[in-house]
């Protein structure tokens, strides 16, 4: 599995219609092979700031969305906004596990349920 996450900023005026554009872009990529997760929101404190986290299958498959129409034209919807700074990164999970444990309590570590 590969996490990206991360923002971009773009003109605070022009976020929201951003995000607005960029929801067509949204969706196909949702319905693309191997994504699992495609969110790109807005931060409720910060006006410029659009919040990004997508969560795929493998590589190949983000790959395969790096070529594909549904990237290119999230990428151009957003620029076309003023873009004013971008922090993306990807991540490969090492482990994973629950937050919460069977008695609904959140836990940092990473627990076995017995």
């Amino acid at each position: 599995m590969i996490i990206l996450t991360g923002w971009v900023d773009v003109d605070p005026e022009r976020r929201d219609a951003a995000l607005e554009a960029g929801r067509p872009h949204m969706e196909a990529t949702r319905a693309w092979p191997g994504c699992l997760d495609y969110v790109w929101s807005g931060d409720p404190l910060n006006p410029a700031r659009i919040y990004v986290y997508e969560r795929w299958e493998s590589e190949e498959a983000l790959a395969r969305h790096f070529e594909g129409p549904h990237y290119t034209a999230m990428r151009d919807t957003i620029g076309a906004h003023g873009i004013r700074g971008v922090e993306v990164f990807k991540y490969e999970p090492a482990r994973q596990g629950a937050v919460y444990d069977a008695k609904g309590v959140a836990r940092a570590d990473f627990f076995e349920e017995a």
